[in-house]
């Protein structure tokens, strides 16, 4: 296993769309373990294989309390969502940053596991909205694009302020 190097914004690689898993052998396997060492390094719940320039639709998660509880979803796609939910969002490609995302409360994701085995999963809360998050990811799209204008420009600045006084 190794860490990967997760990118940051404004890293332009984080906008590219990933593709479709066809191929669900040993390095789909190795990937996972990978992304899976740099997820509980960076002290996340979700990682999409974009953020670590992967640009496959692989998305691993743990949103347990003791971080033993990990699995991974390949080619999600949401089939059903229901209700609103306003949650604090962060994102490990924008470190130090957070602010109030609007999602779907409650989402129906069909999937596939390591294997190529098609699932369904139904999810709230805080599983909703990371799933939600990540699968952003995989379209080129993050979580401040969903604020206003006025607050993702305020956010940058804060980042960009952090990142002066770390270096």
């Amino acid at each position: 296993m190794a860490l990967l190097k997760v990118l940051e914004h404004p890293d332009k690689r984080l906008r590219n769309k990933a593709v479709p898993v066809t191929n669900f052998g040993a390095e789909l396997q190795a990937i996972l373990n990978d992304m899976f060492e740099t997820l509980y390094k960076e002290d996340g719940v979700g990682l999409a294989a974009t953020q670590v320039n992967i640009h496959q639709r692989i998305i691993v998660i743990d949103v347990s309390d003791d971080r033993k509880s990990p699995f991974c979803v390949i080619n999600p796609e949401i089939i059903a969502r229901e209700g609103k939910q306003y949650e604090y969002e962060g994102c490990i490609s924008f470190p130090g940053v957070y602010d109030k995302v609007e999602r779907a409360g409650k989402i129906r994701l069909r999937a596939q596991d390591q294997q190529g085995q098609f699932f369904e999963l139904d999810a709230d809360a805080l599983l909703a909205t990371c799933l939600q998050h990540e699968m952003d990811h995989l379209d080129g799209i993050l979580f401040v694009d969903h604020l206003s204008r006025l607050r993702r420009d305020r956010l940058l600045r804060k980042l960009e302020k952090s990142r002066k006084q770390t270096a």
